[in-house]
């Protein structure tokens, strides 16, 4: 019962806060767990990032796949500052998603506080859910300048 709460809850945020994305999640789990396909939660659980993460991916390629990006464009990227700045961007972020995801193993119910703030994120910020590992990876960036600091 406290599940199905929640979920409706979440889908009147996501509604309210204008992110289809956070009320279509949790319609989607709401009529999983109402039709009683209790057998899909592991699955989605564990395979539902991945499968995120490849369609996000899938999303930034086609322009490759589409020719959209000449080959001169790309080799602009590693001569211009901007594109070099984007590079530097993409190592941090893939560095920090792995800080994130060795977090997460290690203190698995901080996603709790990652699913909180990201709908904080979503509804009065605008942000856009990507995934909890850059959050996760902002996380231990946190702690371990607490540490540092200390």
């Amino acid at each position: 019962m406290w599940g199905e709460v929640i979920l409706v809850a979440l889908i009147l945020i996501g509604l309210i806060g204008k992110s289809n994305i956070l009320a279509t999640a949790a319609c989607i789990l709401l009529v999983v767990k109402l039709t009683r396909l209790y057998s899909l939660f592991p699955l989605l659980e564990r395979r539902g990032l991945e499968l995120g993460l490849l369609f996000l991916m899938v999303s930034v390629l086609v322009p490759f796949a589409t020719g959209k990006i000449p080959p001169r464009e790309i080799t602009a990227s590693f001569v211009s500052l901007t594109g070099l700045m984007a590079i530097l961007g993409g190592t941090i972020a893939t560095y920090m998603n792995g800080e994130g995801l060795e977090l997460l193993k290690l203190d698995p119910e901080l996603m709790v506080g990652l699913v909180i703030g990201g709908i904080i994120g979503i509804v009065f910020f605008k942000g856009i859910p990507v995934g909890p590992l850059m959050a996760a990876g902002l996380t231990a960036f946190f702690l371990k300048m607490i540490n540092i600091f200390k």
